[in-house]
C-alpha cells in the first residue's frame, strides 16, 4: 500500500502535479457493478471474515475508503479521457473483484464502476478493456461475461493467480520467463485482434508485475519491456481515435522507489502519446 504515495512524490518530480482529486465514490455508483448487499458491508465495515480472507487486506473503514476513492478515481479518469484523449489515474486497476464480492487485494473493481457510471450517464454504450497485469483479469471477465457491450481481453501469466481462471473475451496465457521480444510479439498480436471489438473508450490496466523482479510475477519483462509495452498499447488505441484511460494495476516489491518509477512508465508514456 506505500506504493501509491511513492507514485505521486515520483509523478510530481516529473512535472505531474497538480492532480484531480476525487470524493469517494458513493454506494450507488458502485452497485452498479456491485451486490448492493456487499457494497453496504465494506461501508459498514462489517464484511464477512471468509470474505475479507479471501480479499486479503483488513476490511477497516481506511480501506473501504481508499477503495470507493480509487472507483471515484477511474470514473474520473474515464471522463477527462473522453475530453483530452488520454488520462491515467495513480491507482486503480483493481481486477479481481467479482460482483458478489472482493478478492486478491481488490476491494471493489473500479474499471467495472466506471464503465456502468458512464453508461447509465449515456456518455458511452461500448467499452474495451485491454488488461496487462501479470494477473488474469478474472473479476473484470465474470462481471462482464453476458454483457455483449463491454469486451475484456487479458494477457496474463498462465501458471499465476487466480487458479481457477474465468473466460475473457480474449485470453492469451503466457509461459513463466517470457522476455520481453517474445512478450511483445503475443502484445501485437493482441492489439491485432482488439481491433474486431467496437468501443467508445479503452481502459488499459498497465500492471508492472509482469517485470523480472516483482516478486508475484513469473514473467521477465525488463523496464525497457514496460515501456514498451506502454507505448504500443497507447499507439495502437489512438490510431483507432479511441479515448485511453489508464490504471496502475498491480506490482509488489521491496524497493519502493524502484517500483513507484516504473509504475509512473505509463504516465510518461501517456504524456509523450499525447505529444
Amino acid at each position: 500500500m506505500g506504493k501509491f504515495a511513492a507514485i505521486a512524490a515520483v509523478l510530481s518530480d516529473l512535472g505531474f502535479a497538480p492532480f484531480h482529486t476525487p470524493a469517494p465514490a458513493p454506494a450507488e455508483w458502485i452497485a452498479l457493478a456491485h451486490d448492493r448487499a456487499y457494497v453496504d458491508q465494506v461501508l459498514a465495515g462489517s464484511v464477512p471474515r471468509p470474505i475479507e480472507r479471501e480479499i486479503g487486506l483488513p476490511m477497516n473503514e481506511r480501506v473501504g475508503l481508499r477503495s470507493r476513492t480509487a472507483c471515484a478515481g477511474t470514473t474520473l479518469t474515464a471522463r477527462l479521457a473522453m475530453e483530452h484523449g488520454i488520462a491515467c489515474n495513480t491507482a486503480g486497476g483493481s481486477h479481481h473483484a467479482r460482483a458478489e464480492h472482493g478478492a486478491g487485494f481488490c476491494v471493489f473493481n473500479d474499471v467495472a464502476v466506471a464503465i456502468r457510471v458512464l453508461q447509465a450517464d449515456g456518455l458511452i454504450h461500448r467499452a474495451l478493456v485491454f488488461d496487462c497485469d501479470v494477473h488474469q483479469g478474472d473479476g473484470t471477465a465474470r462481471i462482464f461475461a453476458d454483457d455483449p457491450s463491454v469486451a475484456t481481453i487479458s494477457l496474463h501469466a498462465a501458471a499465476n493467480y487466480p487458479v481457477r481462471k474465468a473466460t475473457s473475451t480474449l485470453d492469451l496465457a503466457l509461459a513463466d520467463g517470457m522476455e520481453d521480444d517474445d512478450y511483445l510479439a503475443v502484445l501485437d498480436e493482441a492489439l491485432e485482434r482488439a481491433e474486431e471489438f467496437a468501443a467508445d473508450i479503452v481502459f488499459y490496466n498497465a500492471g508492472v508485475d509482469p517485470h523480472r523482479d516483482d516478486r508475484l510475477g513469473r514473467l521477465s519483462l525488463s523496464d525497457w519491456g514496460i515501456a514498451e509495452r506502454d507505448r504500443r498499447v497507447l499507439a495502437a488505441m489512438r490510431r483507432r481515435g479511441l479515448p485511453i484511460a489508464g490504471v496502475l494495476g498491480g506490482g509488489y516489491m521491496s524497493d519502493v522507489e524502484a517500483l513507484a518509477r516504473r509504475h509512473a512508465l505509463l504516465h510518461v508514456s501517456a504524456r509523450q502519446a499525447l505529444g
